[in-house]
């Protein structure tokens, strides 16, 4: 587990195109969010949330600014990783709107797999999924194949696979679109409990009003802009 910088990013820009049909997804955005925190990024479509999360994520590469994530420079106005899908691998968690399960693995294999692509032998991997299984309320579901879950399950089991190997940061793009109420704040009081657990830095994109309230800090994205206000951090 990382202490100190979980997600510290200072002028991050990205253009799209060049001349007169440039266009300035992020422009000089700055945004930190702590070891054990989770903050909330909203803002209406178009506004650079997607793009925002696929530079955090190594997905696509920025214009300009610097990226620091779990107390490693990642980008500086050019990157300083020489191997992105290692660092996604090993050092970033996501969380989709979709839990993309694999179909032919069972839950426990699921969350394991990522370990074992970095080395893990798959004992090690699968007592670490095992372990994951019992902090989200459902290692009775190891065994199961992922069509045997339901809506709620199949997210906490992407939630484990996210944490699988201890990155310090998660990246959740709508995670509780597709969940009712309660489960949806089931889901962000499960992430709360292992951010604070694991020391992870999560942000979560939402456009979910049902869960907004909960969160302590709020980041709004208007045109590429970063603007920051305290939210009401009321319990989920």
């Amino acid at each position: 587990m990382d202490t100190g910088v979980g997600i510290h990013i200072e002028g991050l820009s990205k253009r799209y195109g060049e001349g007169e049909a440039a266009v300035d997804a992020l422009k000089e955005v700055n945004m930190s969010v702590a070891p054990g925190e989770v903050v909330g990024l909203i803002g209406p479509s178009g506004s650079g949330k997607t793009t925002l999360l696929k530079c955090l994520g190594a997905v696509i590469e920025p214009t300009g600014g610097r990226m620091t994530l779990g107390g490693k420079v990642i980008y500086d106005n050019d990157w300083k990783i020489s191997d992105l899908r290692e660092l996604r691998r090993d050092r970033i968690g996501f969380i989709f709107q979709a839990p993309y399960l694999i179909p032919f693995l069972d839950v426990t294999d699921n969350v394991a797999l990522l370990p074992m692509l970095a080395g893990r032998p798959n004992a090690e991997a699968r007592a670490r999924a095992v372990e994951l299984l019992q902090a989200l309320d459902v290692e009775h579901r190891a065994r199961a194949q992922p069509s045997e879950l339901s809506g709620g399950e199949q997210q906490r089991v992407s939630i484990a696979r996210a944490l699988a190997n201890q990155p310090p940061i998660i990246l959740a793009d709508e995670p509780t679109a597709p969940l009712d109420s309660e489960r949806a704040l089931t889901v962000i009081r499960i992430l709360n409990q292992m951010a604070l657990r694991f020391g992870t830095a999560i942000i979560v994109v939402t456009h979910d009003e049902k869960i907004i309230p909960t969160f302590r800090r709020i980041y709004h994205i208007r045109d590429g802009r970063t603007y920051e206000e305290a939210g009401e951090g009321r319990a989920a």
